[in-house]
């Protein structure tokens, strides 16, 4: 079973390795993770009882402390307290180290101005001035820094405990380098005093300018204002969950016995039946059972255009009714919800480990003796091999000692692991774990299941073509008659076309079908039958012109429909699965990328080679059952890392088999088991928008890593003097800075993710083809470019043969009011390159004028996703 732990006292990279090492010691558990940056540490543990007691023990001896959290029903109000909690604790802690910088610097400002006053020339009391003031000069110093080690007593607390312990962290470096200076501070002040007693002033003053209690308060100061900065950072990476969770409602209004009632959020039960109005959120997922609304559910599926809702739609909670009212029935509540389901992949996946972290934390465990090793071997060979002064030796030591920094490897991974993860969600991508984000990365084939991810999964009607002398309104007419009783797919597919055309249907007689051909029945009274070739010539019906038709659709992937009345043929009709509108510019996007693109099917070969040239995929394997997926991506991970992209049903044994697993089409069913990677919609263009997404974060991961081991590469020998022959030299105070600035450094970079959007190729083409030979372009490609008319130049080139402005006009159908012009325009202007959209409704057309070239496929992708189709 898995349990959450709530961890204290750590502070570093060493802490968290020294955590899980005494966890991992413990009978009965079988995987530790302890994430740095929310202060927990998940656990493995076997279902023995007394397990999480002695982890707890264990965690405790090593010198902090494990608080397991309680195992939580579902939907109960302490799940969300639990996924709240870092965001709340990285706010208190902020509060908490701003109180002891403000207190630290008021101290430390008038501690530094005395101490180095008199070099810098500062104008100071005549009582701290000349030789037989030495004394007050030295007691004042020392009582400035009293209060400066009183509010940061935490760093000696912590750090003397886990050194007693033998796991030192990083406050045990400065709590020994401050300590350090302090002391001697202390031994200077016996060494004046000594020197007073003795009559020798000149002695007792020259011993006061070298107190070093300004570089402990220095260091303390600097290391806090370090932490505050740190912990607003760090504050920062929750961000996405903090937002995720401010969009669930606190209230919802239930319907009884016809009476409104408010209630909370966790009082609503599963099967109530709720009302929103418009502007008000959706208190759970359910199905709207009365009246109707427009409703944006951008926060699920990172679409901006609001959907229709009517009764026997579904609606998810925390979506946002903009317009009308309704009532709703209550499916799932609480933390079954979607949300709260988002929310929580969201929170595992931060809590897991990347690949890449365990280089970290194996140098983390040694980092700190290391670091206290040199510091002592430093001012062993200041002293005794070089023969320098304590003062100088000490200075050396105490160097080494704060400009040591683990946070900033204990942060590289964790930082940018959270920020990542919790920007993905807000786009749509949830990863489950951080090990699937690190793994995306390094893809080279897709893998793609063609029905229900490549094409819709539904049959439609692709092509009506009548019979000379025949109007396609009496074919369609005859058409929805015949089919209209049958239960077939496409059957189903051809009479939903029909009636779309306001095709009605006759009265029908004697309705039967003919297995292997078709079905057929009385229109009218009229004998009129519906199927393949092969029925019309076993009817002696002469398909003429039609059957070379036929062949040319079936050639495409389409299943032509015969159909006949009285002995003649009316006309044939096409149906097939029909390509989502953006599958071939995804997968034009991924070769951009350097990613191959294979696609398997378990139709047959025409069928699958049709529908390959459609999107252009470099390989497609046909008559594949789902059993057989999962051999096929054995054979292509020999060339490299895989990812499969499937429904996450009868793709389950692939997506489990896969580096990767990518479900797609979630909806609001987000619990598929068998894959890594969940898209909250069914777009193809989310595939590559999730591998950028994961370059994009092992990118920030390996500069923070980069950072953090060429800074303490560097800065530590130079610390302990390695180019003071050169007159380079580190004293504690900027040493302490250093550390400090190094710790924000890495958790501001990772920060950078949180403007992280998909950057799709404007050229996707000129990149394909760079790469070298890939299948035929597609069809589908082909049609965008047809229907987007002859892009023309509005400006002469420039000088330098750089074009100004370019345009491109797209028939758009679907748009029926101003609001979808409104739509389709800012579809438009949201594609990077576009500087404007015309949008006509009457003419029903779009134009773009551009800066640069932008492909056609992006174009109509962005008019397709707004919710519209382009012909």
């Amino acid at each position: 079973m898995k349990r959450t732990f709530d961890i204290t006292g750590m502070t570093c990279a060493a802490c968290s390795a020294r955590v899980e090492k005494a966890a991992r010691g413990v009978d009965g558990v079988r995987d530790v993770a302890v994430n740095l940056l929310k202060n927990t540490m998940e656990a493995e543990l076997d279902e023995a009882p007394g397990v999480a007691e002695a982890v707890e023990r264990a965690v405790e001896k090593a010198g902090y402390g494990a608080f397991a959290r309680p195992e939580r029903a579902a939907s109960s109000p302490a799940t969300r307290a639990a996924q709240a909690r870092p965001v709340a604790d990285a706010a208190a802690e902020a509060k908490r180290v701003r109180t002891r910088l403000v207190v630290s610097t008021a101290f430390t400002v008038p501690l530094f101005y005395l101490s180095m006053g008199h070099m810098f020339g500062w104008p100071l009391p005549g009582f701290f001035l000349g030789e037989a003031n030495v004394m007050p000069f030295a007691l004042t110093q020392f009582l400035l820094l009293l209060p400066v080690i009183f509010v940061n007593f935490k760093f000696f607390r912590v750090g003397f405990k886990t050194l007693a312990h033998g796991a030192p962290n990083m406050d045990s470096l400065i709590a020994l380098g401050s300590a350090a200076s302090t002391l001697y501070g202390v031994y200077a002040l016996y060494k004046i005093g000594y020197a007073l007693g003795a009559g020798d002033v000149h002695a007792a003053h020259a011993v006061a300018m070298d107190l070093y209690f300004e570089s402990a308060a220095m260091i303390l100061t600097l290391i806090t204002l370090g932490k505050y900065f740190e912990a607003r950072a760090k504050g920062k990476t929750t961000d996405a969950i903090a937002k995720l969770m401010d969009l669930a409602p606190k209230e919802a209004t239930r319907l009884v016995e016809g009476r409104e009632e408010r209630i909370g959020i966790d009082e609503v039960r599963e099967g109530d039946i709720l009302a929103v109005r418009a502007g008000e959120s959706v208190p759970a997922d359910g199905t709207l059972i009365e009246g109707a609304g427009t409703v944006d559910e951008s926060v699920v599926t990172g679409e901006s255009v609001p959907v229709d809702k009517r009764p026997g739609d579904r609606v998810t909670g925390a979506t946002v009714n903009r317009s009308g009212w309704f009532a709703m029935r209550a499916d799932r509540v609480g933390d079954d919800t979607t949300l709260a389901g988002i929310i929580r992949l969201v929170d595992e996946a931060t809590s897991t480990k990347a690949p890449v972290e365990k280089l970290a934390d194996r140098i983390s465990g040694v980092f700190v003796p290391a670091v206290i090793a040199v510091a002592l071997i430093t001012f062993a060979v200041w002293t005794l091999g070089v023969g320098s002064s304590l003062e100088t030796a000490l200075s050396h030591a105490v160097s080494v000692l704060v400009i040591s920094c683990p946070c900033a490897l204990g942060l590289a991974t964790p930082t940018a692991i959270m920020v990542g993860t919790g920007r993905g969600a807000q786009s749509g991508i949830l990863v489950k774990s951080a090990e699937a984000l690190e793994t995306a990365h390094s893809v080279k084939t897709v893998v793609l299941d063609k029905t229900g991810t490549v094409t819709k999964g539904a049959p439609s009607v692709t092509d009506v073509v009548a019979a000379p002398g025949v109007g396609e309104e009496r074919l369609l007419e005859a058409a929805v008659s015949v089919e209209g009783k049958s239960e077939h797919p496409l059957a189903r597919a051809v009479v939903e076309h029909a009636r779309a055309r306001g095709a009605h249907p006759l009265i029908v007689e004697g309705f039967s079908q003919v297995p292997g051909e078709g079905v057929e029945a009385l229109v009218d009274d009229r004998p009129t039958i519906a199927g393949n070739l092969r029925m019309m010539e076993a009817r002696g019906v002469d398909a003429g012109d039609l059957a070379q038709a036929a062949r040319r659709f079936a050639d495409e992937g389409k299943t032509p429909l015969f159909f006949a009345q009285d002995g003649r043929v009316l006309g044939v009709i096409a149906v097939a699965d029909t390509v989502k509108p953006t599958s071939a510019a995804a997968l034009r996007e991924l070769a951009a990328m350097g990613v191959r693109t294979v696609m398997l099917t378990g139709d047959n070969e025409r069928t699958a080679a049709a529908i390959q040239r459609e999107v252009g995929a470099d390989e497609v394997v046909a008559g594949v059952l789902p059993e057989g997926k999962e051999r096929e991506i054995r054979r292509l991970a020999e060339k490299g890392a895989v990812a499969m992209v499937g429904d996450g049903i009868n793709d389950a044994p692939a997506l489990a088999r896969a580096d990767v697993g990518i479900a797609i089409g979630a909806g609001t069913d987000i619990a598929i088991e068998s894959a890594d990677v969940v898209l909250m919609r069914s777009d193809l263009m989310d595939v590559p928008a999730a591998i950028q997404l994961s370059r994009a974060t092992m990118r920030t991961i390996k500069q923070n890593l980069f950072w953090a081991l060429v800074y303490n590469a560097v800065c530590i020998p130079v610390a302990a003097g390695a180019l003071a022959s050169w007159g380079v030299n580190l004293n504690p105070m900027i040493a302490a800075a250093a550390m400090s600035l190094s710790s924000v450094c890495v958790v501001t970079n990772a920060l950078r993710l949180r403007g992280w959007r998909p950057r799709f190729a404007a050229r996707a083409d000129a990149a394909r083809s760079a790469e070298g030979p890939r299948a035929a372009d597609g069809a589908a490609s082909e049609d965008i470019e047809k229907a987007a008319e002859a892009g023309k130049e509005t400006g002469a080139d420039a000088p330098g043969g750089k074009e100004t402005t370019m345009e491109k006009t797209l028939r758009v159908e679907g748009m029926m009011c101003q609001h979808c012009v409104a739509h389709v325009k800012k579809a438009l202007e949201g594609v990077d390159g576009v500087e404007e959209a015309v949008v006509d409704l009457d003419a029903g057309t779009a134009t773009a004028k551009m800066s640069e070239d932008v492909p056609d496929q992006v174009l109509a992708a962005a008019i397709v996703e707004a919710g519209y189709e382009v012909k």
